[in-house]
């Protein structure tokens, strides 16, 4: 099978123009808290249940199921960005969809709370706040990406 090529370099720019306005990702996220002013709110859209494994701290937890109902306590002139497990769930995206259908600017950031945690980012439990090794195959120590 070969690949299709006959795409349009314009229609392709647009596609990324546009994926870049919707994603972040977990490096970015972790900048812009870091900065101690991220200008919005990080939203766990997992269950209780995944919340209670490991959350990014500082994180709102508010289940996807639950947005509709508990949308009220959140504040509309403020953005979120979303996460969920990682890149095998979809959950972060219907988080977001569900909160800019309610008028909200939303960003997703990909990877999730895997990558969160694969990139030896802090995680927080009920037992506190710790650092998990680093994954050397998605994040290896003491070298960025360069992206």
């Amino acid at each position: 099978m070969s690949l299709d090529w006959t795409t349009d370099p314009a229609d392709a720019a647009a596609h990324f123009a546009r994926s870049l306005a919707v994603e972040t990702d977990v490096s970015d996220v972790h900048a812009a808290l870091e900065s101690g002013d991220p200008g919005f709110v990080l939203l766990d859209s997992r269950s209780a249940e995944s919340w209670a494994q490991g959350h990014v701290p500082g994180a709102v937890h508010l289940p996807g199921r639950e947005i509709t109902a508990r949308v009220g306590e959140l504040d509309r002139s403020v953005p979120v960005v979303t996460y969920c497990w990682g890149p095998g769930c979809n959950g972060a995206t219907r988080a977001a969809l569900a909160l800019a259908t309610l008028g909200f600017r939303v960003r997703e950031m990909i990877g999730g709370f895997e990558y969160w945690a694969r990139e030896g980012l802090l995680v927080e439990t009920a037992e506190g706040v710790h650092r998990p090794d680093v994954d050397l195959l998605t994040a290896p120590a003491g070298i960025s990406c360069g992206c």
